[in-house]
């Protein structure tokens, strides 16, 4: 049975923060940064006894933690600076304390991935004077050379080798995002995802897979083809829930949209991953921000934008009970 699941990049969440996840009826939490875990900042990876006390407060709300995210692989690591080493150190013993912990998912983030220069970014307009971000294509830049990314990938296999025999041993399943912004050669584009899977073939090894970041590459046909490549064979652990306008291969750019004014088919989707057997968490992503969720409005001590997150948990809650009496079963 698929749940919902919300991201916040902070482990302060207050009490009012959490009444309103469970009052909206999300399922879990998603963390989305590494650094945010009690005893990152002082030894490099997550204490133990902080993530316990973290886990029981969320599940004492009826919730529970679903992602977290491991601590950085930086720039200077991918470059193979000696002084940087370090970093893998911390992000195995931060996978031996979240599996301690009982939470099995984590993500690893990879500096690197995506080619900023590629693009420009700018801020569209949409309904109801809706603020979204754009992105439009830059054929003035080229990526980086086949041997820089064949480097990049050498030092990703240097994480990935130390990393999954113990994310198997701690029973973790450890997860990429797809690149994004998902321009040509990017080393988690079409690609690169299954480089990753045929280089581990791990049942642990998998995708945070993002509707919205594919969707950017190629609309709804390229976002369904890979929910049945990916999906039958079980590697997705979690899902990015977000609609686009445009995408790069047709428009040469693209524009973030609320889930219900997008150019991809939301419903179809998540048929989609209700057809391959997923049961993971969907999670709304990239959230616009709405007109009372702005300053001098939003009160949200977290700053958290509640009027936008209630309208995409709502909109994916009902698309989830539509499955239920389509199928006439649980989703």
């Amino acid at each position: 049975m698929m749940k919902v699941s919300i991201q916040v990049p902070t482990t302060e969440l207050s009490d009012s923060d959490l009444r309103q996840m469970c009052q909206l009826g999300v399922d879990c939490i998603d963390f989305t940064r590494g650094s945010s875990f009690t005893g990152v900042k002082e030894q490099g990876f997550p204490d133990l006894d902080g993530l316990l006390k973290l886990r029981k407060r969320i599940r004492s709300f009826g919730m529970d933690i679903n992602r977290v995210t491991l601590p950085d692989i930086s720039s200077s690591f991918m470059a193979g600076e000696s002084e940087a080493e370090i970093q893998l150190e911390h992000g195995a013993n931060a996978i031996k304390a979240f599996g301690e912990a009982g939470i099995t998912l984590v993500r690893q983030r990879f500096a690197g991935d995506v080619f900023p220069r590629m693009s420009e970014d700018y801020t569209a307009v949409h309904r109801g004077g809706a603020l979204v971000r754009g992105e439009a294509r830059n054929p003035r830049e080229l990526p980086p050379s086949v041997a820089e990314l064949e480097a990049w990938w050498q030092r990703f296999d240097a994480v990935y080798a130390k990393l999954v025999p113990i994310a198997e041993d701690c029973n973790v399943k450890l997860a990429v995002h797809p690149s994004d912004t998902p321009h040509p050669n990017t080393t988690f584009g079409g690609l690169g995802l299954n480089r990753v899977i045929d280089a581990f073939p791990s049942r642990n090894v998998g995708l945070v897979y993002c509707v919205g970041t594919r969707g950017e590459a190629g609309g709804t046909p390229l976002v369904l083809d890979e929910i049945f490549h990916y999906g039958r064979k079980d590697r997705i652990f979690l899902v990015h829930f977000r609609n686009i306008r445009g995408s790069l291969a047709t428009a040469g750019a693209f524009e973030e949209a609320l889930l219900d004014e997008g150019h991809m088919n939301m419903p179809k989707i998540l048929m989609a991953l209700h057809k391959v057997g997923y049961t993971g968490c969907i999670n709304p992503d990239h959230i616009t921000t709405l007109e009372m969720d702005r300053a001098p409005y939003n009160s949200s001590p977290s700053g958290i934008g509640w009027v936008g997150w209630s309208y995409a948990v709502g909109y994916v809650k009902a698309l989830l009970a539509a499955v239920t009496e389509y199928n006439g079963r649980g989703y």
